[in-house]
């Protein structure tokens, strides 16, 4: 009993620092955070002391048309989720073949998930370079083969491409990154008996894929998908701070971006922190909503 004992106390000291780390550096800020929402108080002009406001600031949010406006922005940007889960998916099936220096190419499939998001960013911004940049030189020499003056469009510069723009770029980024190593363990984990007995029963591969494969990685599938909507509501900020600094006239400003601006260009603490809170209100109902009804879908 004193061996158990003794091994208890040694189990919370290893795990003391890693509880005093998130208690300084995740609880305490929280909590900071929602008591702040509920504060007055701006470190621009009209310059204001921290005073209690109650539910004004959410209120103000509710009214607020750049808020809504940034949030479409964010809403659109997830569109690109399902078109990142079927070709992670699709990579996945491809890297998972016995093939020749497989191991190369899922190596370099993964590259643009540990590169610097930063020097990615940059080189997107060359290649969606309105005169000289490699994709509208592209489509003009196309064109040309086939005798047409084709022009691509002001890719970070309009309004209308501007969101494409980013979600073209984050999905090139993305599908080979963990989504695919995700989709690439589940695959790994199929015994192949099962695909064997169908091969028996004459199962073509469209329906191996659609009665063993997709049921089998399901429980990957809907883990993925909580994830990328969790990750989607928080993301879009690096790509448009660098890429379009939120323009043009907002059209690339999401709701983080939108907590950054408030509170570090404008320091208005009170309103981002109730901008913050309500995203986590949102997050937390739609991943309640996908659990209830999205998690029926899975096979165990």
């Amino acid at each position: 009993m004193r061996a158990q004992a003794k091994e208890s106390v040694w189990a919370y000291i290893f795990l003391l620092p890693n509880f005093i780390g998130f208690l300084i550096f995740t609880l305490l800020p929280v909590i900071a955070s929602f008591l702040i929402s509920f504060v007055g108080w701006n470190m621009t002009p009209p310059i204001t002391s921290a005073h209690f406001v109650g539910f004004r600031n959410f209120v103000s949010l509710i009214k607020d048309p750049y808020f809504w406006k940034y949030f479409g922005n964010t809403a659109y940007l997830m569109m690109a989720i399902p078109i990142g889960m079927i070709g992670s998916l699709t990579i996945a099936v491809l890297m998972n073949r016995k093939l020749k220096g497989i191991v190369f190419f899922r190596t370099v499939y993964f590259l643009p998930t540990i590169s610097s998001g930063v020097a990615i960013c940059l080189l997107w911004m060359w290649i969606f370079n309105t005169d000289y940049g490699l994709l509208n030189v592209f489509i003009a020499k196309t064109g040309a083969l086939f005798g047409l003056k084709l022009y691509g469009p002001n890719w970070l510069t309009s309004a209308a491409w501007a969101k494409p723009a980013l979600m073209i770029m984050g999905l090139w980024a993305s599908l080979g990154g963990y989504n695919m190593l995700l989709y690439l363990a589940a695959l790994q984990g199929i015994s192949r008996d099962f695909y064997e007995a169908a091969e028996i029963d004459g199962a073509n591969s469209w329906q191996k894929f659609w009665a063993i494969t997709w049921p089998m990685i399901s429980p990957t599938t809907f883990f993925i998908f909580i994830m990328s909507i969790i990750g989607g509501f928080q993301g879009g900020f690096m790509a448009a701070r660098i890429m379009t600094g939120g323009g043009p006239n907002g059209a690339t400003k999401t709701l983080e971006y939108y907590v950054f601006d408030k509170l570090y260009s404008y320091q208005h603490f009170g309103y981002a922190s109730a901008i913050a809170w309500f995203l986590f209100v949102v997050i937390f109902i739609v991943t309640l909503f996908n659990w209830r009804y999205g998690g029926k879908l899975v096979h165990y």
